[in-house]
């Protein structure tokens, strides 16, 4: 069920009994994101809110039991995003070496056929940003990430690989990520690196948070 289906404005999806989206209009950007994170504090203080779990443009809410007044909770969720300001967050910058190209970035060939750029290209224009994480989710200490170079953007495969190792370096669409853990994938991947990403030991258990930036390190190019 959805309770709103504006152009302009915010959508509002029921998530079963017990949960619903909230999905910010506009395109994906960090000014757009810190919004995001600055409702999820707000909305984790209503009481009836067990869990608020920032996406990528969007937000999960849970709750206790099954909402009443959805109406009600819909205009409340609206009226705060209209009021809320962007949650600037200082993270930290981690630094992850990656290899390109050969047996760990088997998909390289594939970019560079869709983008038309040397593979020289393509791992500089990857490794120039300042990449924020947006958000963490898919599996245990994975991180959405920002500001990926528009000329490199590839679309996902047209079957998904069953397998990649953690610590594959991938491309989707407009985004770029790390794997956390191996998995299936419908990414392009086009280099790794080496990093404990997720340890149900540590608190917080994943290695990074959204407003932390990563910056990926040349350690070489393979053929």
């Amino acid at each position: 069920m959805t309770l709103s289906t504006t152009g302009a404005g915010p959508t509002v999806s029921l998530l079963g009994t017990t949960a619903l989206l909230f999905e910010a209009p506009g395109a994906m950007e960090l000014h757009s994101q810190q919004r995001i994170w600055a409702l999820a504090q707000e909305a984790a203080a209503w009481p009836e809110v067990r869990e608020a779990v920032p996406g990528m443009n969007n937000l999960m809410l849970s709750f206790v039991r099954p909402p009443r007044a959805l109406d009600e909770l819909k205009a409340r969720l609206a009226a705060a995003w209209e009021a809320v300001a962007p949650l600037t967050r200082e993270g930290r910058v981690v630094e992850l070496p990656v290899r390109y190209g050969g047996a760990g970035g088997p998909h390289m060939a594939d970019v560079v056929a869709h983008t038309g750029l040397s593979v020289e290209e393509i791992v500089e224009l990857h490794s120039a940003p300042l990449y924020p994480v947006y958000a963490l989710g898919s599996h245990p200490g994975y991180c959405y990430l920002g500001g990926m170079d528009p000329r490199i953007a590839t679309p996902r495969r047209p079957v998904p690989v069953l397998s990649i190792p953690g610590g594959a370096v991938s491309i989707g669409g407009a985004q770029t990520g790390v794997s956390a853990s191996a998995g299936p994938s419908g990414w392009n991947t086009i280099g790794c690196t080496t990093m404990t990403f997720f340890d149900p030991a540590r608190d917080p258990p994943a290695t990074l948070q959204p407003g932390d930036r990563i910056r990926f390190l040349v350690e070489g190019i393979e053929p």
